[in-house]
């Protein structure tokens, strides 16, 4: 409680502050275009005459399959192309040894390098030679070592938070009223601290929806009977399958738990080894039906565990000889995060 009363003094402040920080934003907006367009004017793409020959140092900073771009040590930007013959060796410091030889894939991002070529129609410059030290490449590998493991990092876990991405979405409206309110001076206070407790709810729902990733609901079930010692699907068996394969079909995010059981006919292990049979023959046929193997819990026979009536009667052993199956849907792949957002009057 004591967190939310200073997140609503916050919005509060905002509210009020917000005016003030426009009113000077818009005094000083010419200023800003002035000094912006001074410093665009610093970072200057160098455009090469046609075949004029051109030498250059400086360091790639973004690298294509037969280019890359080049930022020299005045600040400005070039453009160089790989041709055939282009020639890629060390910028050696010992001048009593040959110079090592490179190929065009060492050529990488954060490689400090010295180009010499001539200029093409585009502007950019076409590489004869490019040269670089033994001490750059270590650099520019290490920054790549480091850099490229982060980006895919950053690109599965995105993957992984599309539906969270999407949920933000969905609040993103409700900050866009926050500005609304804020730019209101009078009444401003009480709607902002209504839309905040809109969007503290919103997020809470997202956090409970997360939370219940792993927290699956039962749709359907099925109990499939066999007879003693077998483990052969009858056609009501089938049938009950059939049923759950297509209630499964028409679900998102759904598994499909199986677990085999025998009655107390025969030894302990055979009939572990029975239950087993039994719930493998019903993934089985599950998987001939469509169900993909990912959805279907693994399988397990518990033998003469956990038994559903009396053993010691014929009907009880009857009911004993079984396999439970259960259509669980996930709860939070499938329940919506639904925030209803306040009703404003805005005045001018």
């Amino acid at each position: 409680m004591k967190k939310m009363s200073i997140f609503k003094s916050l919005v509060l402040s905002l509210c009020l502050m917000l005016p003030a920080a426009v009113m000077a934003y818009q005094n000083d907006s010419a200023q800003d275009k002035t000094q912006g367009a001074q410093s665009d004017s610093r970072k200057m793409q160098t455009q090469v005459a046609s075949g004029q020959k051109m030498k250059v140092q400086g360091t790639i900073i973004t690298r294509d399959n037969d280019s890359f771009t080049m930022r020299d040590t005045t600040g400005s930007e070039v453009t160089v192309h790989l041709a055939g013959n282009t020639k890629v060796e060390e910028k050696k410091s010992n001048p009593f040894r040959g110079a090592k030889k490179y190929g065009a894939q060492d050529v990488i991002r954060g490689l400090f390098v010295e180009v010499e070529g001539h200029g093409d129609s585009s502007g950019a410059i076409v590489a004869d030679k490019i040269k670089f030290s033994n001490d750059s490449q270590r650099v520019a590998v290490s920054i790549n070592s480091t850099v490229v493991p982060v980006e895919n990092r950053v690109g599965q876990a995105e993957t992984r938070l599309t539906e969270a991405e999407q949920n933000a979405q969905r609040l993103s409206g409700q900050l866009e009223e926050l500005n609304q309110v804020a730019n209101l001076a009078k009444g401003g206070a009480a709607a902002a601290q209504q839309t905040a407790d809109v969007a503290v709810e919103g997020v809470n729902k997202t956090n409970d929806r997360i939370t219940s990733l792993d927290d699956y609901e039962e749709k359907n079930t099925a109990t499939i009977n066999f007879k003693v010692g077998s483990a052969v699907l009858s056609a009501e068996g089938k049938a009950a399958l059939d049923e759950v394969a297509t209630r499964a079909k028409a679900e998102h995010g759904y598994v499909i738990e199986v677990r085999g059981f025998a009655s107390s006919d025969g030894s302990e292990s055979l009939n572990d080894r029975l239950s087993e049979r039994r719930a493998d023959v019903v993934m089985r046929y599950l998987a001939q039906h469509e169900i993909p193997l990912r959805r279907i819990v693994l399988p397990f026979g518990y033998g003469e565990a956990m038994p559903v009536a009396d053993n010691s009667t014929r009907e009880g052993r009857k009911q004993n000889r079984r396999v439970e199956v259960k259509l669980m849907v996930n709860r939070g792949l499938t329940t919506p995060v639904n925030v209803d957002h306040p009703t404003t009057s805005s005045t001018n």
